[in-house]
């Protein structure tokens, strides 16, 4: 297929930091020798968006959001394997969107820390609110499974890639009890791939109406967070999806011997915890977000296996300032999407 950079991308960008997003249009030049061009056909709203859309920038610098796109390969750059990657095939992309393949951590395979991985989220007005997107590595491409909607397909690629890959770092087993914090858009995917995976597993919520719906997700029990320290010595494992000061020796203390707390949500402060509490028990804490190209891969496969899907709220790019405002106010149940 002939690459189209001669045609414009009708986007929809931020002009100022926080304003509305309004249409934008811009030419994005001829394809790269390892770029793919997607038309978008859905791209999911994430908190990290908002970020983008409100950071300070230069003035004249419009702003195009969205990392987390589904839609169809329109055009391939000349060295891109069209065996893995053609023009028609369905496919997602966002977070990690290229990296060097060249350093110790891409050669190694985790090329979610190259120090040099390029986030679709930040690139100035080249995001996925858009009719098409480039991404600058054919590798960073994934073929969606036939079973996934593409309605569905773009939080897998930034919530559910970060709650996914921990099963895999962590070496994760049907025989523990994992505890989720947080019943959100990272939270509800933690729960459903926690039980799809074999484990007990307990929801943890300050939102006492958010009980009906963890168990609906999968959850077998629910603790009410303002009671954590009732759940002492507990949970092998603690996703913590939450972005707010937690009570933190409690919620260590709700680990069992050797077990971790990961931090997938982002504290809004810094943390204050009993280093004694991790000493004596072996217990840890670890941060992680993205994901490598292979676990993103493993986790679409186990998604398309098992039925895990996030919870969407879908609006057109006409709404997209209404999607934005419900992201903005923590009223999406779990995830917003919007159709390009």
């Amino acid at each position: 297929m002939t690459p189209s950079y001669e045609s414009a991308v009708q986007a929809l960008a931020a002009q100022t930091p926080g304003a509305d997003l309004t249409p934008y249009e811009y030419r994005p030049g001829q394809l790269a020798p390892l770029e793919v061009e997607i038309a978008v056909s859905h791209c999911g709203v994430c908190a990290t968006d908002l970020r983008v859309i409100d950071a300070d920038r230069p003035a004249g610098s419009p702003v195009v959001a969205g990392h987390e796109v589904a839609g169809v390969v329109s055009a391939v750059g000349r060295l891109v394997d069209t065996g893995r990657v053609w023009p028609g095939q369905r496919v997602v992309a966002g977070g990690v969107s290229g990296t060097c393949m060249a350093c110790e951590f891409c050669l190694s395979g985790r090329t979610h820390l190259c120090p040099r991985r390029e986030s679709m989220a930040h690139r100035g007005d080249r995001g996925g609110f858009a009719s098409s997107v480039r991404v600058s590595d054919w590798r960073f491409v994934y073929p969606l499974p036939d079973v996934i909607d593409l309605a569905h397909a773009g939080p897998f690629l930034c919530a559910g890639a970060t709650v996914f890959a921990p099963f895999l770092r962590h070496g994760i087993t049907a025989s523990h009890h994992v505890a989720v914090a947080g019943v959100g858009g990272l939270g509800h995917l933690a729960i459903q791939f926690a039980r799809a995976w074999g484990c007990e597993v307990t929801a943890i919520s300050s939102s006492a109406d958010k009980a009906g719906q963890a168990r609906q997700l999968g959850a077998h029990h629910f603790v009410d967070s303002r009671e954590i320290a009732t759940a002492a010595d507990t949970f092998d494992v603690i996703f913590c999806t939450a972005s707010g000061d937690l009570p933190w020796d409690d919620y260590i203390a709700a680990l069992r011997p050797q077990g971790v707390l990961i931090l997938v949500g982002a504290p809004e402060q810094a943390m204050h915890i009993d280093g004694n509490a991790l000493l004596f028990h072996e217990k840890r804490i670890s941060g992680g977000v993205a994901a490598a190209r292979q676990e993103v891969i493993a986790m679409l496969d186990f998604a398309a296996r098992t039925g895990v899907r996030p919870v969407i709220e879908t609006f057109p790019a006409s709404d997209i300032n209404g999607a934005i405002a419900r992201v903005r106010s923590n009223a999406v149940r779990f995830r917003a999407v919007v159709a390009m």
